[in-house]
């Protein structure tokens, strides 16, 4: 079982609770379908609500855990940087569209959604496995920060570079997609601008009225239960929102989750490979590694329903995504601290 003791007593059975969780979301959305409609119905825009507050919540306790006044000098790291960009802006991208057409270009439909998730970076979950990981808190959140800004400045343009330029060099037929930034911005903000303000407000406010000592031994212990709880209950959600067409549709289910899990395992090793072999520690490599791997599936979502609408292939790629991602990413965790235990060694220049 995974074991980190930030956790608390959730950490030691926290992967049978999310296995259960995601059991019991399918359940819930296919024996009571009228439950994911509801849940639909809570919406801002294109924001759903109950799914943003659990991903706020999910978000808040590692957020407030990181020190902002070390960002700045984080910022400075050109090398680290360097790589985090290159991983989620270059290959990324490039890897999901050509796993897309590998996989699926039998299924436009789900080629398109499963592009959307490859150009639609990390913001949120990464922050989760990063910290149950004992990744560099500061070197996430400024990575998650970076990728926030190119991601509402490049998301729109990848769309249309990938979805409809490049598909038809490749003999597939690109679809016209109009992506305002404005629906970006959206998601950033609600998704990390939030959380971020939060976290850093508490670590200001808490560790100039009660001092570092109090904030750090016993207001994060506090409020450390909220990430796994509002995890769950997030996962629930999700899962709960598409269940009957994912039990339906085993055939599309496992079509999709297939490139999906080799991009996750891929970038992962990957981003860490790449680190480590430019000499950087363990905690850095593995906050490069989870923001590589790690994927924007509130945006994806949001965009696939707004442009293709609710009962589209496109929609349901994107709710397949958080299925394999959460499982494949909680298996790498394991993976993570074990290297940091046993020291994984790779010869760097």
């Amino acid at each position: 079982m995974l074991t980190n003791k930030k956790l608390g007593i959730l950490d030691r059975y926290l992967t049978l609770w999310i296995l259960a969780a995601m059991v019991f979301g399918l359940i819930l959305g296919y024996f009571f379908p009228h439950i994911g409609i509801a849940i639909e119905g809570f919406k801002y825009n294109n924001t759903n609500i109950p799914l943003a507050i659990g991903l706020i919540a999910m978000m808040y306790p590692p957020l407030a855990k990181v020190n902002y006044a070390l960002l700045p000098k984080v910022l400075k790291d050109v090398k680290v940087l360097s790589i985090s960009l290159f991983l989620n802006w270059v290959l990324g991208p490039i890897l999901m569209f050509a796993l897309a057409l590998i996989f699926l270009h039998d299924y436009p439909h789900y080629m398109v959604g499963l592009i959307l998730i490859g150009l639609a970076r990390c913001i949120a979950m990464v922050l989760v496995w990063n910290d149950i990981a004992d990744g560099n808190k500061e070197y996430a959140a400024a990575l998650v920060a970076l990728n926030s800004i190119f991601q509402v400045f490049a998301y729109s343009f990848y769309a249309w570079l990938f979805i409809t330029k490049l598909p038809p060099l490749f003999g597939f037929e690109g679809s016209v997609i109009n992506i305002p930034i404005s629906a970006v911005t959206e998601s950033v903000v609600i998704y990390l601008g939030i959380p971020f303000l939060a976290g850093y407000l508490s670590r200001k406010v808490g560790v100039k009225t009660k001092g570092e000592k109090w904030y750090e031994d016993v207001f994060l212990k506090r409020i450390a239960p909220i990430t796994p709880i509002a995890l769950l209950g997030t996962i629930i959600l999700m899962f709960s929102l598409k269940g009957q067409q994912i039990i339906e549709l085993p055939v599309q289910v496992l079509l999709i989750a297939i490139p999906l899990l080799i991009y996750f395992i891929v970038m992962f090793f990957l981003g860490y490979y790449i680190s480590k072999k430019q000499g950087l520690p363990h905690d850095k490599n593995t906050a490069i590694a989870f923001t590589a791997a790690g994927n924007n599936f509130e945006l994806a979502i949001a965009v696939a329903i707004a442009v293709f609408g609710l009962q589209s292939g496109e929609a349901l790629t994107g709710v397949i995504g958080p299925l394999i991602e959460v499982p494949t990413l909680l298996l790498l965790v394991k993976v993570a601290l074990r290297w940091k235990k046993g020291g994984l060694e790779i010869k760097h220049s």
